[in-house]
């Protein structure tokens, strides 16, 4: 029969590590003793250590429409002919914009977001993607690429511009606006 050690019961006074195992079970814990998950252990942490080493390399983005955007935009129901600009739109929705709270930050497709850059958040295009966003009020009109995820939170929101893009269709005060988007071939 195998020993079975007990941690968190009436006998550990002590502050640290047993006081707060005894808070979290309060009736007590029951496990078999270590030398059973050393054989699961070791494997796990080696494999665990191989990850994450080697030489980091540098995230360098398309520059121009890659992966096939204009099929993938007709497999995601949006509807058009990429770089035609008097088709119908892609997508009509909102648009909105981030800038210098996230300035740094990596985003989805893994580079740092600089909100002086002409880029964009779409929930579904790839990345790499260039798109025409035009207001449906003003007709301003502004080519972004996208590289990242977004926008979250309101269905109705279809993409988040840049600073640099929202300054270029005037939609920094408002903050919100209603647009068109449109996949293109480049800037």
């Amino acid at each position: 029969m195998r020993k079975i050690y007990t941690i968190g019961r009436a006998e550990a006074r002590g502050v640290g590590i047993r006081a707060w195992l005894k808070s979290l079970y309060p009736h007590g814990m029951r496990f078999r003793r270590p030398s059973v998950f050393l054989p699961f252990l070791a494997p796990m942490a080696l494999l665990c250590l191989g990850c994450g080493g080697g030489q980091k390399s540098r995230f360098n983005p398309p520059v121009t429409a890659t992966h096939g955007t204009a099929q993938s935009a007709r497999r995601d129901n949006l509807s058009g002919t990429p770089g035609s600009p008097h088709t119908a739109p892609d997508q009509v929705g909102m648009a909105t914009w981030y800038g210098d709270a996230f300035a740094g930050k990596k985003t989805s497709s893994g580079e740092l977001f600089d909100p002086t850059q002409m880029t964009a958040a779409h929930r579904k295009l790839p990345f790499g993607t260039w798109v025409e966003v035009r207001r449906t009020d003003t007709g301003g009109s502004v080519r972004v690429r996208i590289n990242d995820r977004g926008p979250w939170g309101h269905e109705n929101r279809i993409i988040d511009l840049s600073r640099k893009a929202a300054e270029q269709i005037d939609l920094v005060h408002a903050g919100l606006a209603e647009v068109q988007i449109r996949v293109v071939d480049g800037p």
